[in-house]
């Protein structure tokens, strides 16, 4: 995955290759995915920036606390509590870890959100249908720049998945999302392969067969397997947002299995 791209980057030489792994938060839960997973990250040549989840996390720390969690349609309802617990979950205990963990492995890690570098700015989601979310912010703006200049001093970024509004306030941000928009960023002068790991090997054509992976998803692919009922529940924005970043100008995204990042299995998503 180290590609000479003929994309330039902000000094005017020609860029390399990024490599960009969304890791959720039921793999940051497993001790053995999580650190097999950031073995093979490490073993991933030329720059690459790594972005975590941790709800599994935060519910239980919310829990110990006395703080009741939220959901709706599987999103967290972020209250001000809330957004306490999750700040100091996802920004500290788990980004944290998965820093040290990073550096015992030779990576030159650096612990990030959001607000960090100014490097992703979001709104407050609004209300909708009733439906009020809390402190959840919607991305405006990644900053690639900001990004390339640490990848230019070796730095490896560690995203967590919170943002700021550029007001003074950090906002609850879907990891997911976080990392397509920050792929989108890099795209412009970057070659950009963006890697969702999760669980399950791949997108499969029957839920309950891990061997029924779909090799490959273009739009066209989408709209007929939403249709049919192939795709649903939670993969269909994770698609959404597979496609909205090869069309921004990303090169490939792969989504897979925590244990196979290495660019070779599970689903690629393309034009």
């Amino acid at each position: 995955m180290n590609i000479t791209s003929t994309k330039s980057s902000p000094s005017g030489r020609p860029a390399e290759a990024v490599t960009i792994v969304k890791v959720g938060g039921a793999v940051v839960e497993d001790e053995a995915q999580l650190d097999r997973l950031l073995k093979d990250f490490a073993a991933i040549e030329g720059r690459k920036i790594l972005v975590h989840g941790g709800g599994r996390r935060a519910t239980q720390i919310a829990a110990r606390l006395g703080i009741e969690s939220k959901m709706i349609g599987g999103r967290r309802i972020t209250d001000a509590d809330m957004l306490e617990v999750v700040t100091m979950v996802y920004g500290g205990l788990v980004n944290k870890n998965i820093v040290a963990r990073l550096q015992a492995g030779g990576v030159n890690a650096l612990g990030l959100t959001g607000a960090d570098m100014n490097i992703i700015r979001s709104h407050k989601r609004p209300v909708k249908d009733g439906v009020d979310f809390g402190f959840v912010g919607d991305v405006d703006r990644a900053d690639g720049d900001a990004l390339t200049q640490l990848l230019d001093a070796g730095v490896i970024p560690v995203i967590a998945p919170l943002t700021h509004d550029g007001n003074g306030n950090i906002l609850n941000t879907n990891a997911d999302t976080m990392a397509a928009e920050t792929a989108k960023a890099l795209a412009k002068n970057n070659e950009v392969t963006l890697i969702y790991s999760f669980e399950k090997p791949g997108v499969l054509r029957n839920p309950d067969d891990n061997g029924s992976v779909i090799a490959t998803i273009t739009h066209d692919d989408f709209a007929r397997y939403r249709a049919d009922g192939t795709i649903s529940g939670g993969m269909i924005p994770k698609i959404e947002n597979a496609l909205a970043a090869v069309d921004a100008g990303v090169s490939r995204v792969i989504i897979t299995l925590a244990t196979a990042i290495d660019g070779r299995h599970g689903t690629t998503v393309t034009k």
